[in-house]
């Protein structure tokens, strides 16, 4: 008889194998580096939505969002889900349409592109500045999916945690530096949808086996606080502490996030149809809110089944494990149950995969189109354009894989600083870039300077006085960033009139 792990093996292996296939597939359509970062601007609606959202939500949404409901209760994960539900919407209303019509009018094919072209930053410094920052936020986030992709392998098959994350980045890198943004979209696609399919396994099972919806909520009520959206508990400990205004609005700000992530942001960029965005929105806005509900519900439902002595208790980071401990105990139930496994496991590595996929291709396209084409000005051919831009995604892998040597950190917590990074970096100058005409060249500069330095700033020398200090450093840097774009924008002159009248132009277009 075929055990369980080989099923699992096998499930996971013919996952991944399809992966690879869809990028070699997908290499034939790259005529170019046009090609190659943004698809030719030819995503449909459903591509588009679901490929944006897989590609925000990676490994935290199948193992840092239910981590942290199953060891410190419901309240730092629903406040930062309202956060990024509230951000997804408001991002795909306001900014999707917009930045799709601007960088079509400026031929735009990245973030920074579209920074210097909107501005008319001749000597580029706006590309190349946003190019390092995209390096610096990005690499360490890579590293993030490559460990959690790693922790998955080695806490099933009991193998070296090193090779088993080493695979796993070469099988993303295959993919991507193959077939490009097409098939870092399409197979997008297809991980959401096997996310989904592993959310909804895991929940259900997950009930049945803690005695079913009954008993889950009976635990979860047992825990003073644990259902509390103003207060945290620690579990294991059985104690509690405030979650007051101050920390609520902090996490809030995790929806401020979206406006500044180049991986989402990209696939506005690439529908081929701007009117078929209100489409997506809708797709992408119901998906978001019911994927991560049900990812904090599976936290909850862990810690029951926990309490009902089916599950070993999960202490510190190993609780972001819980749905691969879940997956593990259902592969005991038979052949087609070991399937279901493997299926489970397959969608935490879609959704580790399908921002991996999105950060090493916004992070090789700085390097590659923005750096050494851009701002050094070096002159190469297209042919060598495309080796260029493939070898930019193995130098970065390498790298991020280097990073994610070490497995003892929380995803979550990475993610969250990397998350504000982007967030306070690029946010600020994508909203004014295309709603404010009198911002300028030097503002733009200035705030992507402050942003990306004051979530640096804040998260190691102010964050840790505690207090009111303690808050989300996406917040105060985003604030400062947009303070800084406004002053220095109407300290200085204004833009030209070529570019006020080919923003009038982009917004009669609308």
């Amino acid at each position: 008889m075929v055990s369980a792990k080989v099923l699992i093996m096998l499930t996971i292996i013919v996952y991944l194998g399809g992966m690879v296939g869809i990028g070699v597939y997908c290499s034939k359509k790259n005529e170019n580096v046009g090609d190659f970062y943004l698809g030719g601007r030819k995503l449909g609606p459903f591509v588009t939505a679901m490929s944006a959202e897989a590609s925000d939500m990676s490994g935290w949404l199948l193992m840092g969002l239910p981590g942290l409901a199953y060891i410190a209760g419901i309240a730092e994960p629903v406040w930062t889900a309202i956060g990024l539900g509230i951000g997804t919407y408001i991002n795909w209303l306001m900014v999707a349409k917009r930045i799709r019509t601007y960088t079509h009018e400026v031929n735009a094919i990245t973030l920074p592109d579209f920074f210097s072209l909107r501005y008319r930053d001749d000597k580029n410094i706006l590309m190349g500045i946003a190019a390092l920052f995209i390096i610096v936020f990005f690499i360490p986030y890579t590293a993030s999916g490559f460990a959690a992709c790693g922790k998955l392998f080695s806490s099933i098959f009991a193998i070296d945690y090193l090779p088993a994350m080493i695979i796993s980045a070469i099988v993303i890198v295959a993919y991507t530096a193959t077939g490009g943004f097409l098939a870092a979209s399409t197979t997008d696609l297809i991980q959401s949808i096997v996310m989904s399919i592993a959310l909804v396994v895991v929940v259900f099972f997950g009930i049945h086996v803690a005695g079913g919806i009954d008993a889950v909520a009976a635990n979860a009520n047992s825990m003073v606080d644990y259902l509390s959206l103003t207060a945290s508990h620690a579990v294991g400990e059985g104690t509690t502490t405030p979650y007051g205004f101050l920390t609520i609005v902090s996490t809030l700000a995790w929806g401020l996030g979206y406006f500044g992530m180049p991986h989402i942001l990209l696939r506005f960029m690439a529908i081929e149809d701007k009117e078929k965005l209100k489409l997506s929105r809708r797709i992408a806005t119901i998906w978001v809110f019911i994927a991560m509900g049900v990812a904090i519900f599976i936290g909850v439902v862990g810690n029951a089944m926990t309490a009902a002595g089916v599950l070993p208790f999960l202490e510190g980071s190993s609780s972001e494990t819980i749905i691969v401990v879940i997956s593990d105990f259902l592969s005991r139930y038979g052949a087609l149950a070991a399937i279901l496994g493997g299926v489970i496991l397959a969608g935490i590595l879609a959704s580790t995969m399908s921002t991996a996929d999105s950060q090493l291709l916004a992070a090789s396209s700085s390097f590659s189109q923005n750096l050494v084409r851009g701002f050094f000005r070096v002159n190469i051919s297209e042919k060598t354009a495309m080796v260029l831009a493939r070898a930019s995604v193995l130098g970065i892998a390498v790298i991020g894989a280097f990073i994610a040597r070490d497995p003892n950190s929380s995803v979550f917590r990475i993610v969250s600083f990397a998350w504000a990074g982007f967030g306070a970096t690029f946010g600020p100058v994508v909203l004014t870039s295309l709603f404010w005409k009198r911002s300028n060249k030097q503002g733009a500069l200035a705030g992507m300077i402050v942003g990306g330095v004051m979530v640096f700033v804040w998260k190691y020398l102010v964050r840790p006085m505690g207090g009111i200090w303690d808050i989300y450093e996406l917040l105060p840097a985003f604030l400062l960033a947009l303070a800084a774009i406004v002053i220095v924008s109407l300290a200085t002159a204004e833009p030209s009139k070529e570019i006020q009248d080919e923003f009038d132009r982009v917004k009669a277009s609308l």
